[in-house]
């Protein structure tokens, strides 16, 4: 079947307001009065005329869509069921062709109903946006509605109020709920300077949030785009049925025309030509055209409910395959927020003055430890000239004097092997300070696991995955927090090229799925069979580069979206399975004369109902974590 004719805001309306419903509740009304017509022998043109008419009804859910597609030289289900309704209207069999205009726009109705129904839980996401919004202007509260914000607008958010568009707090303290869009039941603290985003909803007290997008184009608005493009791309069961249905279409074309012709020269051609058509019918691949679309728009749509954002059919199938799982360190594993832990200064530097140093060197830069060294010396003035030598540390000038910073190998170490030893025994960075070419201290920084994180390895390993971490950290620093966190194989010290390379080798033997912050890590997660962005909220360049995005920070939702994946791809396989069974089961009966047209047509239907149904399951799995 063709998706043309779905209408796409169907979601939002009851059941017998969408159109291919109400076309084949007519249809059945008009057969219906045909039958009693019949039964009550009144005038023979009464009994045509109301079978005429729910051919046309019935007709009009499928028959134009398959008319556009022979224009472009394609045939599919409904060219099938046009060409069965015409040709037993043309023997007569109004009776018959009015039956299959109904139980077709039956289908035809509880297809768009499904997949509608489907969006429908994806596109809610957008109801979590209120239509309107405090807004202060000229120091007085105003409400405007939601779709008149702009970015500047300084937004009122009172307790128990939702916000309506992403924004940084400017003002005020509080807590956040996020679980509808995240999953995650815990809430977020919200203090100034911090990014918030639509549909969160004030807890505590009294924010003043200024909007940085507006109501069409935040965060909610521009998931539940990319997933609606995403739906569009087709996993590789979907390609399956694809590639059997297409060649099978006009494959039964000429089946059906071979026993009209055949049958029609050595038997009697009144019974070969009706019996052609119910071949015609018995071997259209209803079921398989609806089979895997269903289960992948309800699987993707339970998912993003959860707050994980899987970017269509293929991302779905790949996760339902996955063998290893690739974790990064730092902002995956770990919290994200390193801080210092130790400073041992050499002889004539004290502790303050190594710290103000490093804080100097890192005042612009982006490293991941930057924010735990400046913590540490708030205040601080840059260093001048200062440059990044790539993969080794800072190199600058404070006061006319050159200082460096960075990894062992980079900087001697001179003295402070012990302070490195315990350091990196703890699962610390160490990181070495250097003034005018003599390293005057070590900075020991750490970033602390996820509480989640050793749960989430071995949910992993009972699933039957094997778990590596790829990290840029020294080995012996990386090794201390894997083995914390139950994860045996270790490749330490990787550039963001060395990542894409362990990704690829993993691959020879295994599906992958790499799992980093959408960033730094974009070459591996797009070298991975599937790229799974953690903490993704907001952020375009992780939900582009992967192909699942985690939106909240819970490790544990990882375990369950791929639990939720394998589900739905076992759905699918029996959808499948029971498609291509009513065809092998169908085709000889027909053939035989053991079933008419009406009774094939009506087992079709029921085989797409239990499809539809079975489908639909996979929206009933979410992704959520254990708890």
């Amino acid at each position: 079947m063709s998706e043309d004719h779905l209408d796409h805001d169907a979601g939002d309306l009851p059941f017998w307001r969408i159109r291919n419903v109400r076309l084949a509740v007519i249809s059945g009304v008009l057969l219906a009065a045909g039958l009693v017509a019949e039964w009550l022998a009144l005038a023979p043109p009464l009994g045509t005329v109301a079978f005429a008419a729910a051919v046309a009804v019935g007709g009009a859910t499928f028959v134009p869509d398959s008319l556009r597609g022979l224009l472009h030289h394609e045939v599919g289900v409904g060219t099938l069921m046009t060409i069965a309704a015409i040709g037993a209207v043309l023997l007569g069999e109004f009776g018959e062709a009015a039956s299959l205009g109904f139980l077709f726009s039956i289908a035809e109705g509880l297809e768009s109903y499904s997949l509608t129904q489907a969006r429908r839980g994806l596109r809610s996401l957008l109801a979590l946006v209120p239509d309107t919004a405090t807004v202060v202007r000229d120091g007085r509260s105003v409400s405007i509605p939601a779709g008149e914000l702009g970015v500047g607008d300084l937004i009122a958010l009172r307790p128990g109020e939702r916000l309506a568009t992403d924004g940084v707090v400017r003002s005020g303290r509080s807590a956040l709920d996020v679980s509808a869009i995240t999953g995650e039941s815990t809430r977020i603290e919200a203090n100034p300077g911090d990014q918030v985003f639509a549909g969160a909803v004030n807890g505590g007290g009294v924010l003043e949030i200024e909007a940085t997008a507006t109501a069409e184009d935040n965060s909610l608005a521009r998931i539940v785009h990319i997933v609606e493009e995403a739906q569009e791309r087709k996993g590789q069961g979907q390609r399956l049925a694809d590639r059997i249905a297409r060649p099978l279409v006009p494959g039964i074309m000429v089946v059906a025309a071979v026993a009209a012709i055949g049958g029609s020269i050595l038997d009697d051609p009144a019974v070969w030509l009706p019996r052609a058509l119910v071949i015609l019918v018995a071997a259209a691949p209803c079921a398989f055209a609806i089979a895997v679309p269903v289960t992948v728009v309800a699987a993707v749509g339970a998912a993003s409910r959860s707050g994980a954002l899987v970017k269509g059919g293929a991302a779905l199938e790949m996760l339902g395959a996955v063998g290893v799982v690739a974790l990064d360190k730092t902002g995956t594993l770990t919290q994200n927020r390193p801080r210092v832990v130790a400073a041992h200064p050499l002889d004539g530097v004290d502790r303050d003055e190594l710290l103000s140093i490093a804080a100097a060197l890192e005042a612009r830069s982006e490293h991941p430890l930057a924010p735990a060294i400046l913590a540490a010396a708030p205040g601080v003035s840059p260093a001048t000239d200062v440059e990044a030598v790539p993969g080794q540390g800072l190199v600058g000038m404070i006061d006319g004097t050159v200082v460096r910073l960075g990894r062992s190998g980079f900087l001697a170490v001179d003295g402070l092997e012990s302070a490195l030893d315990q350091a990196e025994e703890a699962g610390a960075t160490a990181v070495l300070v250097e003034r005018d070419g003599r390293t005057i201290g070590l900075i020991a920084v750490r970033d602390e696991l996820r509480e989640e994180a050793a749960e989430t390895v071995r949910e992993l390993r009972r699933m039957g995955l094997a778990v590596v971490m790829l990290t840029g950290d020294n080995r012996r620093t990386a090794e201390a927090l894997a083995a914390a966190a139950g994860i045996a194989r270790v490749e330490a010290e990787l550039r963001p090229e060395d990542k894409a390379r362990i990704v690829e080798q993993l691959r020879l033997g295994h599906r992958v799925a790499m799992v980093g912050d959408g960033i730094n890590d974009a070459p591996a997660l797009a070298s991975a069979d599937v790229g799974i962005a953690m903490g993704a909220m907001g952020t375009d360049v992780a939900i582009e580069t992967a192909g699942v995005a985690l939106m909240g920070e819970d490790l544990r939702h990882l375990p369950a979206v791929l639990r939720h994946s394998r589900s739905a791809i076992g759905i699918m396989h029996q959808n499948l399975f029971l498609s291509g069974m009513i065809l092998v089961v169908l085709v000889p009966l027909a053939a035989f004369g053991v079933l008419g047209l009406a009774a094939v047509v009506a087992i079709h239907e029921v085989a797409e109902v239990v499809v539809i149904a079975n489908g639909l399951r996979a929206g009933r799995v979410t992704a959520r974590p254990l708890s």
